[in-house]
């Protein structure tokens, strides 16, 4: 027995990407150090990469999410964009779970709490872009839900793969190359991209960026909770019942990691796709319905007649001065899925086999951003309609930026608010559940050599991106927004690694239109 145990572990073990293991590893071990130890000198640090990177790179991110938008809607309409991708004929799950494993990833616990507080906070300040709206609140009304359609919608949803999935499901299932990020470097550097130092580098750095992506909403989802079941059931707020919600979260999707894509993933985001809806239409009705409407179509208007000067806004920062207020929003946003890109592009290849890339583009470009601004008007939209009828009710918590606090004073203001706080809270726990098992899961694919990854990789980056969230709560929540501050500094080799998608994309469906 135990001959036959260690002939497995050392096939296991063979099948892994051993220096990716270790340089990604190797960089948690150091980031929980410095936070332990030095959290001033590890804050200091990434402040200082944060803005370099939000000052020399900005522009170059507004440039590089415009660009893969629009040349994502010109895929759609080529001949080529009927051309079905991933070595299989017909889809390999239906619309309904194929839609909710891809929504379900970016939306997260974020999601919820920034679909409350984004709005409000835009509402209180609004953006610069359009001056002074102080004497006309409903104009500002609109506008804040538009500055929040900007970073939830068209733009960051296309970055997450309307292009490189394209590039990854080519040259991994017609091609035989690996589904990881350097497949993504071949255009340029060729073979040297696959097994050289480069593909190595690109591989590492996205791992990163997505580990410190999906840590952050671990951590927070533990600062938060912890608030809310203080706030309903006066439980003490503190590290332990952080600790104890952490811990339970990583049970749940580690454990959907390890069941794969047809089975525990897809279950929870299907679980967690019709939660959220019972949710939204319960407040939908339940709400100021006709607001909602009207706060939708009148934001999107907004969004889209000033669609290009939002996405290019660099207000006094120029091409390369201080981001100020575009730094700590857009600017922040787009690197936060910047980092997110090339992993989930792998997670949407793996889900989409079987699909055109007409289908892959209308979803992650149109679709999937068209329900996330409608979330955010019925969440958000509902604390602006209550904070006009009652200044204070919204914004009196959430004074000091306090995302939970906003969401529960929403929530609270509703009907039924006690049960559709704490249903809010365990949305937002099966939300983040969702992006920790699909992670977990495509870290996993990454560091192997095998078409599935091994159960026991995919367990290890489960539980190290939970053990990395309690080792940073424990210092407060400033070594878990430290972490959020840092995958804007991942976020530069990221972006250069998502460059080549937007002429190779492009290049593939015009030469599968001429098949």
């Amino acid at each position: 027995m135990s001959d036959v145990t260690a002939t497995s572990g050392a096939r296991s073990a063979s099948r892994i990407d051993r220096p990716l293991f270790a340089a990604t590893g190797g960089f948690i071990l150091l980031f929980c150090a410095l936070a332990l130890f030095d959290l001033d000198a590890l804050s200091a640090a990434v402040d200082w990469g944060f803005a370099v990177s939000a000052k020399y790179f900005g522009l170059y991110w507004q440039l590089l999410l415009l660009a893969t938008f629009v040349i994502s809607l010109v895929l759609c309409v080529l001949p080529g964009g009927k051309a079905i991708l991933g070595a299989r004929a017909t889809p390999e799950f239906t619309y309904f779970q194929w839609a909710s494993m891809i929504m379900c990833t970016l939306l997260a616990g974020g999601g919820v709490f920034w679909a409350a507080g984004e709005p409000i906070a835009h509402f209180l300040s609004n953006p610069p872009l359009f001056g002074d709206l102080s004497a006309d609140p409903a104009r500002r009304a609109e506008v804040a839900l538009a500055q929040s359609f900007l970073h939830w919608g068209f733009l960051a949803w296309a970055i997450l793969g309307s292009l490189t999935t394209v590039m990854l499901m080519h040259y991994h299932y017609d091609k035989g190359l690996p589904l990881a990020p350097r497949t993504l470097l071949y255009p340029v550097f060729g073979d040297k991209a696959i097994n050289g130092p480069i593909g190595l580098i690109a591989d590492a750095t996205s791992v990163i960026a997505v580990v410190a992506g999906t840590v952050g909403p671990i951590g927070f989802l533990g600062l938060q909770v912890s608030y809310g079941l203080g706030a309903l059931f006066g439980m003490p707020d503190g590290l332990a019942l952080q600790m104890i919600i952490i811990v339970a979260l990583a049970g749940i999707y580690t454990l959907s990691a390890v069941s794969g894509l047809s089975k525990g993933i897809q279950l929870l985001s299907k679980i967690n796709v019709v939660l959220a809806a019972a949710l939204l239409i319960f407040m939908l009705v339940a709400g100021p319905t006709g607001a909602i409407f009207s706060g939708f179509f009148n934001g999107m208007e907004t969004y889209l007649s000033n669609f290009v000067g939002m996405s290019m806004y660099r207000g006094e920062a120029g091409l390369f001065g201080e981001p100020g207020w575009l730094g700590w929003w857009t600017v922040f946003f787009w690197g936060w899925f910047l980092g997110y890109g090339p992993l989930m592009a792998i997670f949407v290849a793996k889900v989409s086999r079987g699909r055109s890339i007409r289908q892959v583009v209308l979803m992650l470009s149109i679709v999937a951003p068209l329900i996330t601004n409608f979330w955010f008007t019925i969440i958000g939209g509902t604390g602006i309609t209550l904070e006009l009828a009652t200044p204070g009710v919204i914004s009196g918590p959430f004074e000091g930026f306090n995302l939970p606090a906003g969401l529960l004073a929403i929530t609270q203001a509703m009907p039924m608010g006690f049960i559709l706080s704490l249903l809010f809270l365990v949305l937002t726990l099966i939300f983040v559940a969702t992006t920790g098992d699909s992670m977990s899961f495509v870290v996993a694919t990454t560091m192997s050599k095998d078409e599935t990854p091994p159960a026991t990789l995919r367990v290890f980056w489960g539980l190290a991106m939970a053990v990395m969230a309690v080792v940073l709560i424990s210092t407060g929540s400033g070594g878990i927004g430290k972490l959020q501050s840092f995958i804007v500094v991942t976020a530069v080799p990221v972006s250069l690694i998502l460059l080549p998608s937007l002429w190779d994309a492009l290049r593939i469906t015009l030469a599968l239109g001429r098949k």
